[in-house]
């Protein structure tokens, strides 16, 4: 017996009314990156590995998916090597599937410096690979929608990332909460707790605090080699409660001996006021000194989105790195972004039910298919509504009515389109409107009337 197909686990198959919410979730999201002025780019799903590794921390480094060299690719190694796996998978891997659209993107910029203009403002909707354990929400390859501005160090950037995450969620119907930090501010709370060689330890782990809790934050924290009295220190701070007022505050004089923490508090202060003065969002923004971003590349704002009425890992995310291109070979441009998570949107929008009608319905008209004279007849009117921009298509084959009928109800047709002996002999056609049942004779100028209203 044959053994029946299957894909990866974490990978996923989308049928045709899957794919036009999809498409939907990308045009809703490519026409506000273009409305606020994004151009698009693309690059190539597998990178050099030496580009990728390093990038993403230790703990991102193992989620790379490595692309076995073609040939005899074990030929070359040492059997002594066996025991390091890193070491056997740098010679016997070159490249890999891309982790995330940043890293690519840097590259993209210093690759292409000459032939850009900054500030360089790009978006780009392609699918990443990350071999993680899947669960709900978590997969192993998805898509990503990102925008990022490089060249340019003005926090109008950040203020514009979050206009833009506000009207894209707006425009889905989802309502969420856009949380906010800098990482300045946490490179500064580690600076004064007295353990500032630690930065790194300290946001991964209460970068976890949703998903662990604040016990287990600790116990990673001691793990990592905090004092008692240093993760003591750590407690009011990740715990910090009020408004964003009240938060910035607080934490100003927390941090009122560390440079770098003030700095981070000064940006904040102007994304936020600026948001809050100037523009009005229609989504909650709230300052969370827990958020940290895992991802050692960044350096001062980190966003994240989570959407309030589905219980969902974050939908958005991203922030300010200062110095990404520095790592090949182009110091000192620093850049802002934000990545929208396609495929959690799209669990939200179907748990939701947000999907407009439209959005599914591939076909607006079927042509009845009654032979080759009805065909012949039908087809110079297929062409013309194609060109008034109706979708629309005649059944392959002469089959039975209700065969034909059974089809336009199975792809949500609205409209159907008859001709027989009498509409023939009249020079119209028959148009139903499968939804109320309603039909009537009518011209072509009629039919397309009515099919487009």
């Amino acid at each position: 017996m044959a053994q029946k197909p299957s894909i990866p686990k974490g990978t996923r198959d989308f049928g045709p009314v899957e794919m036009a919410r999809r498409n939907y979730i990308f045009s809703t999201i490519s026409g506000v990156f273009h409305l606020f002025g994004y151009s698009q780019i693309e690059t190539p799903a597998m990178e050099n590995l030496s580009t990728l590794l390093g990038k993403y921390g230790d703990e991102g480094d193992k989620l790379l998916f490595k692309i076995l060299n073609s040939g005899d690719a074990f030929a070359a190694v040492d059997p002594a090597m066996l025991e390091n796996s890193n070491a056997v998978a740098m010679k016997v891997c070159e490249k890999g599937l891309r982790y995330d659209l940043t890293v690519p993107f840097a590259r993209f910029v210093v690759q292409h410096q000459n032939e850009i203009h900054f500030p360089f403002k790009r978006y780009q909707i392609q699918p990443v690979w990350r071999a993680d354990r899947p669960q709900k929400g978590r997969y192993r390859e998805f898509y990503q929608c990102d925008a990022d501005v490089v060249g340019s160090d003005s926090l109008l950037n950040e203020v514009e990332l979050m206009q833009i995450i506000d009207t894209v969620f707006t425009r889905f119907g989802i309502r969420v909460q856009i949380k906010i930090n800098n990482r300045k501010i946490l490179s500064g709370i580690a600076e004064v707790i007295g353990a500032a060689d630690k930065i790194v330890d300290i946001t991964v782990a209460i970068d976890k605090l949703d998903k662990i809790g604040i016990d287990n934050v600790n116990a990673e924290l001691r793990e990592d080699g905090l004092t008692e009295e240093q993760i003591a220190k750590l407690q009011p701070i990740i715990m910090l409660s009020g408004t964003n007022d009240e938060k910035l505050q607080t934490i100003a004089e927390v941090l009122k001996d560390s440079e770098t923490g003030l700095k981070g508090v000064e940006e904040l202060r102007f994304i936020l006021n600026t948001l809050s003065t100037q523009i009005t969002l229609k989504n909650e923004l709230q300052l969370d000194l827990t958020l940290a971003r895992g991802l050692n590349y960044y350096t001062g704002a980190i966003f994240e989105v989570k959407a309030l009425d589905v219980q969902i890992g974050s939908i958005t995310g991203g922030g300010r790195y200062d110095n990404l291109t520095g790592i090949f070979g182009m110091p000192g441009l620093s850049g802002v972004g934000i990545s929208f998570g396609a495929d959690r949107i799209y669990d939200v929008l179907n748990q939701l039910d947000l999907y407009p009608k439209e959005s599914v319905n591939t076909t607006q008209l079927l042509f009845i298919n009654f032979g080759e004279k009805e065909t012949a007849y039908c087809l110079p009117y297929i062409y013309k509504v194609r060109e008034k921009g109706i979708r629309a298509e005649i059944y392959p084959d002469a089959a039975k009515m209700k065969k034909q009928m059974s089809y336009a109800n199975a792809k949500q047709i609205p409209f159907v389109a008859l001709a027989g002996e009498n509409e023939i002999n009249e020079g119209k056609l028959t148009l139903k409107n499968m939804e109320t049942g309603e039909q009537q004779m009518v011209t072509i100028e009629e039919l397309i009337g009515k099919v487009k209203k």
